[in-house]
């Protein structure tokens, strides 16, 4: 798990990266390049200045493998190109992470991602006031929604030592 001092470094920059990219998502069903790259400048500066230098340099090797699996998944269908980059970008905060414990954090975001979206839609005036967001009609489902929790949840675990 990250340091908590670390996770208290990078909250609010990935909280704002990640509301950007879940209303880009539902809205457009699109997670913007610059959304990515935006967490792979944090992780470039943030990263080098928190992190040890070997683990700084595993975690550009760790975005490295999940972008080459993101876009495996990509041409299998199985995935966004958009949510395959940018949890290419996520990777490398997750490089002290319990590979477990990320999957299972990741599935519970995805649950409640789910399960949030699909009933916010049937809420006659949020869905009036968000009438023009692609997500409530799109076959597809907004990845970067379940992305961005599980990027801010794992974040959030890490603080628990300091209550």
């Amino acid at each position: 798990m990250i340091s908590p001092h670390t996770a208290l470094v990078f909250l609010p920059f990935c909280f704002a990266v990640a509301i950007w990219v879940s209303w880009s998502d539902m809205k457009f069903m699109k997670i913007p390049n610059k959304a990515g790259l935006a967490l792979l400048i944090l992780w470039l500066v943030l990263g080098l200045i928190l992190v040890p230098f070997k683990l700084w340099l595993w975690g550009w090797a760790l975005a490295a493998c999940v972008l080459v699996a993101g876009f495996i998944l990509n041409a299998g269908g199985a995935v966004g190109a958009g949510d395959a980059k940018f949890a290419a970008s996520m990777a490398p905060i997750f490089i002290h992470a319990d590979i477990r414990f990320v999957l299972g954090l990741y599935a519970a975001c995805l649950l409640g991602a789910f399960a949030a979206h699909r009933l916010a839609r049937l809420i006659p005036p949020f869905r009036a006031a968000t009438i023009d967001w692609q997500s409530w009609t799109h076959k597809d489902f907004p990845m970067g929604l379940a992305l961005s929790g599980t990027l801010i949840f794992y974040l959030l675990a890490a603080l628990l030592p300091l209550f």
